[in-house]
């Protein structure tokens, strides 16, 4: 695990517990408590804390999280310096999320905390169901927009998008608060827009996106750039500049093979912001069993990226663009299946929104304590729950 070795400010809450400024805790302690200070029992600090506690160490759902809490209660109160000798109840995990903390305010502080450290070159941008949270009878679901450093395994900003269909009108404000210079996004083409492109070009940053009908007439060019010719007898092919490269993949039975061309021909004409280059992405997929291929598929992307290529030749074009997938399978997997959060029913309030931020926190977390698997993490947390201590309350190094 690697933590600051410089020279670190550090406080002590009323009971003696000392942490460092920047640390999870410390910014637990500067949210805005919206609860009324008379009769308020457990500090807002100390509830979340214990949250993200229980959840690094493998509970998930409020009532695993209360007992999980209740049956170290002894331990829990000395090592976090609290005023309180009890627990809080399953109900009252649900009420603080659900009612008495600001979304955004738990948003942004994980995402200032996870762009700390070191960052990666390559954020994805990308839409996620908050299936816990739909209703009995409602219609349509919720959909958050992160943007996650693939590299580094961090959610750097969430902004709630209500449905599908606004995270075009949010992906600006998704990126505002990240700092993205030098930085290369990717998306879905549903983001392949003029606005953002701009936008991401004004930050000293760089694009790659697919483009599919929704741009009509920017995949009507590139469709067409590519196409196989066929030239009239007497007449040779026209001259192009196409570029390719490929890899092969073999695994679990099945062998993906990844051609990607690119092309600068469209640059002189066309009216994109920054367009540099154009790529035409074929993916093969053969299934094998006992020897014998029973399956085959062919996926064709076309996409746009501001790269030149002295800066990605088609080989880092290709890892580029793969890379994004990255989003799917080290968050929205990891928060449904590690974290189980579609399955935690989280309608009240703002519960859902809450706990989404505190699951980016916990998989950041585990990624800081050096693992890439979060269920070994976890286990390995659970073993030693100074550990979970430690990294709470220690400034991020990485």
């Amino acid at each position: 695990m690697e933590y600051s070795t410089g020279k670190i400010e550090r406080e002590l809450n009323a009971l003696g517990m000392e942490y460092a400024k920047g640390s999870v805790y410390d910014r637990f302690c500067q949210l805005t408590d919206l609860r009324s200070v008379h009769g308020k029992r457990y500090e807002l600090e100390g509830v979340l804390t214990i949250i993200v506690f229980a959840k690094l160490c493998g509970e998930d759902k409020p009532m695993g999280l209360a007992e999980w809490a209740k049956y170290r209660q002894e331990e829990l109160v000395k090592m976090l310096g609290l005023r309180w000798t009890s627990m809080p109840h399953h109900n009252t995990y649900r009420r603080i999320l659900a009612y008495h903390v600001y979304e955004q305010e738990v948003a942004r502080l994980v995402g200032e905390y996870n762009q700390c450290g070191e960052q990666g070159e390559v954020y994805a941008l990308d839409g996620k169901a908050r299936r816990g949270m739909r209703k009995k009878d409602e219609e349509g679901q919720e959909y958050g927009l992160s943007v996650y450093d693939v590299q580094q395994g961090k959610v750097l900003s969430q902004v709630e998008v209500g449905r599908k269909e606004n995270e075009i009108v949010q992906a600006p404000n998704a990126l505002k608060s990240v700092e993205i210079s030098q930085k290369v996004i990717t998306a879905d083409a549903m983001h392949t827009q003029r606005g953002l492109a701009t936008q991401i070009l004004e930050a000293q940053g760089e694009y790659v996106f697919p483009v599919k009908e929704n741009q009509p007439q920017l995949y009507k060019n590139i469709q067409a750039l590519f196409a196989p010719e066929y030239p009239k007898p007497g007449f040779g092919k026209i001259q192009t500049d196409f570029l390719t490269a490929q890899t092969v993949n073999k695994g679990h039975g099945r062998i993906e093979t990844r051609t990607i061309t690119t092309s600068e021909m469209l640059n002189t004409y066309s009216g994109w912001p920054g367009l540099a280059q154009v790529y035409r992405l074929e993916r093969q997929f053969q299934w094998w069993r006992n020897g014998t291929c029973y399956r085959t598929s062919c996926e064709v992307e076309f996409g746009i990226t501001s790269l030149t290529r002295q800066e990605a030749s088609p080989k880092q074009l290709l890892q580029i663009r793969r890379s994004h997938w990255g989003i799917e399978t080290g968050l929205h997997y990891r928060r449904d299946v590690t974290l189980k959060e579609d399955a935690t029913r989280m309608t009240v309030g703002n519960t859902g929104k809450v706990m989404a931020s505190l699951n980016n926190l916990v998989l950041a977390l585990a990624r800081q304590a050096g693992f890439h698997n979060t269920a070994q993490a976890r286990r390995w947390f659970a073993a030693d729950l100074s550990r979970a201590l430690t990294l709470l309350t220690s400034p991020v190094s990485r």
